[in-house]
């Protein structure tokens, strides 16, 4: 396990359509998809950070409010090798259009629980992917708080 000088803190969201879709960014220059979202700020909440990350990658207007915190989650960095991130995870319910902006270069809706051949950061991979599907087949619909 990695020390705390390797420790990367991010907030993130979980970003779901009326439709039961969750949707991943790809950030310019890789190959993984992610959530949305990003490092806080000095003097900065989880729940600013993602509001405002939201904001710039995505032009994605949310209240700080109306989102809910469904997890703290511990995996690999997708693209800094040697580095973990910790991740403050806000589900974030979507009917919106959203386009990619700043540094994300594709946005991709999928289904949790049929899941497209792509390649997913590990945060995706080992813990929003499987409980988002948990969330889904146990009747949550879109709504997963």
């Amino acid at each position: 396990m990695s020390d705390a000088s390797s420790i990367i803190r991010i907030a993130t969201a979980l970003i779901m359509n009326p439709h039961g879709k969750i949707l991943l960014v790809r950030k310019a220059g890789t190959t993984t998809f992610m959530q949305a979202g990003g490092k806080l700020d000095a003097g900065e909440t989880a729940r600013q950070a993602v509001v405002r990350e939201l904001k710039e990658e995505l032009s994605l207007q949310i209240e700080a409010e109306s989102i809910d915190h469904i997890g703290s989650f511990r995996a690999p960095a997708a693209n800094e090798p040697g580095w973990d991130v910790v991740a403050d995870c806000f589900y974030v319910p979507c009917s919106t259009e959203v386009s990619p902006e700043a540094e994300i270069e594709e946005v991709l809706w999928i289904d949790p629980l049929s899941p497209p051949d792509i390649e997913l950061a590990p945060l995706t991979r080992d813990h929003i992917l499987p409980l988002a599907q948990k969330r889904l087949r146990d009747g949550g619909g879109d709504r997963l708080a």
